[in-house]
């Protein structure tokens, strides 16, 4: 039985219909990812979840208690992480995570203990007696992460988590969520660095417009385009569209052009036969490469296929 279940969940604001009626089940001891360009409806689903909305139609359920109805034993087996650090400027870092298990009904000694081991799993141990307000945006971005573990949740709902932290904090988080569905707990995760939907995810959810609009593994996703990527990267930016023309043609989709980069992208059936024929029609016209490479599609390629643009990361 899945631990999750949203059947029908609809929520409008006016007339924006931020959710059209998503279906999803996530089972228990599982990473769910959920992608989808801003303004999709993913932070309207998470907020639905931890019940701080109530959804205008649909059920969602968090080990078979309703988000409405028993709000407040979902509560109880929920741990939220939003897109911004919650935590008091005030307080300490220890304090913080104290006073949140206290919050959670546990006794004083008990909140200490989770509260030190937070602390010591996410790296700031050293500073767990400082100020939060000299904490950086990654130390707080952690911190927030921690208040959300003391109460050892079965269900951990993560929106953006790792926005705005540094290529090392983020692959450390990882690692630490990893841990946590090997100790049982079942991860909800958005997220716009594909990348991370990619590494940590067992299973994925695109939406879009308030709807699903596909589901399955990263593979899955992958394998759904049905054509390898062919990226080339031309020595004059002048060239572009040129050889966007010449490759067209050989391909199963226009090309995706990167000015800055010099690069073109672009699906091809044919794999490496029709990357040959590439690099004869662009040598044939005098297009300059300094670079070209055939590779699987990617989770980037899924989503701008599916939405039309590319994911947006706001740092």
């Amino acid at each position: 039985m899945p631990i999750v279940e949203i059947n029908g969940v609809m929520k409008s604001f006016g007339e924006t219909h931020a959710l059209a009626g998503v279906d999803l089940d996530v089972p228990e001891g599982t990473i769910q990812g959920l992608l989808g360009p801003n303004g999709a409806g993913k932070t309207t689903l998470v907020r639905i979840l931890a019940t701080l909305l109530k959804p205008d139609a649909g059920t969602a359920l968090v080990d078979g208690h309703d988000v409405v109805r028993d709000a407040q034993k979902v509560r109880e087996l929920i741990g939220l992480a939003g897109q911004f650090a919650a935590v008091d400027d005030q307080l300490t870092g220890r304090e913080n995570l104290e006073v949140v298990g206290l919050l959670y009904g546990l006794r004083r000694r008990d909140a200490r203990r989770r509260a030190s081991e937070a602390l010591e799993r996410l790296g700031l141990a050293d500073a767990a007696d400082r100020l939060v307000r000299g904490y950086s945006g990654g130390m707080r971005r952690r911190l927030d992460l921690g208040a959300s573990l003391v109460g050892e949740p079965r269900v951990l709902l993560l929106d953006e988590p790792t926005t705005g932290l540094d290529p090392r904090t983020r692959l450390e988080l990882w690692e630490f969520l990893r841990d946590r569905v090997r100790d049982g707990a079942t991860l909800l995760l958005t997220t716009q660095y594909l990348e991370e939907a990619d590494q940590l995810a067992d299973h994925i959810v695109v939406i879009d417009h308030g709807l699903v609009i596909a589901r399955g593994t990263s593979d899955e996703l992958k394998t759904r385009l049905g054509a390898d990527v062919i990226e080339i990267v031309l020595a004059d930016a002048a060239h572009l569209s040129r050889a966007a023309e010449l490759v067209a043609p050989l391909c199963v989709d226009r090309p995706v052009v990167d000015e800055e980069a010099r690069r073109l992208s672009v699906h091809a059936a044919g794999g490496a036969s029709t990357m040959l024929a590439v690099v004869r029609a662009l040598d044939e016209e005098s297009v300059g490469v300094v670079d070209i490479a055939l590779r699987r599609p990617s989770l980037d390629d899924v989503f701008l296929s599916l939405t039309g643009h590319a994911a947006e990361v706001v740092e």
